[in-house]
């Protein structure tokens, strides 16, 4: 347990080079995190992701959400999802995520994580439904979980800890030369919920 929030500043780049990562911290309150954490848990609409590796459809134990201002299609990892529209707990999220990082988005890609044992391999978002560039908002809630950074080229790691109610944005060049991903951990017991908000072009 944390007895006193450190300190961030937005405007520091977590990454030496070839894009842009601010973190911001929490900016859902502990009370606003629990309760959002709470109502994600009961009204999205979770099913298991599939993705198509060497011809083979395979199922994770994470599971997964797509919601939009449309009814958008996805397409990633050969599977195309097609978008539900936003919740009540979703648009207010989204309308804090959009003061904090001055940035719009019309669609966000849920990720829930039952334990510390479930992670993201690494990866970058370059679908081309997404927005050139375009910020991809990062909120997690529930089990805070480290987050990485590897260059593609010259291999340098960045990490950070994303805490519950916290948010972190990418932006700029950083999909084109950067991977990401959520390490497993056996340490870690609780779910995590993570939002990522973006912006789609393609219809």
């Amino acid at each position: 347990m944390k007895l006193f929030n450190e300190p961030f500043d937005p405007n520091k780049n977590l990454l030496p080079y070839d894009g842009k990562v601010n973190y911001y911290g929490q900016i859902f309150s502990d009370n606003e995190s629990s309760q959002l954490y709470n109502e994600l848990m009961d009204e999205i609409l979770w099913e298991h992701d599939k993705a198509i590796i060497f011809g083979k459809e395979i199922i994770t134990k994470r599971k997964v959400a797509w919601y939009a201002e449309k009814p958008f299609s996805y397409t990633y990892s050969k599977v195309t999802k097609y978008a539900k529209p936003w919740t009540e707990a979703l648009k207010q999220i989204k309308q804090k995520v959009e003061r904090q990082s001055g940035e719009s988005y019309n669609s966000c890609l849920l990720n829930l994580y039952h334990s510390g044992e479930e992670g993201m391999a690494w990866h970058s978002d370059g679908e081309k439904d997404l927005k050139k560039n375009g910020a991809i908002a990062s909120v997690s809630f529930g089990a805070e979980r480290k987050f990485a950074f590897k260059h593609k080229d010259l291999k340098e790691k960045v990490e950070v800890w994303l805490e519950n109610g916290s948010l972190l944005v990418m932006k700029d060049e950083t999909q084109s030369h950067w991977l990401h991903r959520l390490p497993p951990t056996k340490k870690i017991f609780s779910p995590r919920v993570n939002l990522t908000f973006r912006t789609i072009v393609n219809e």
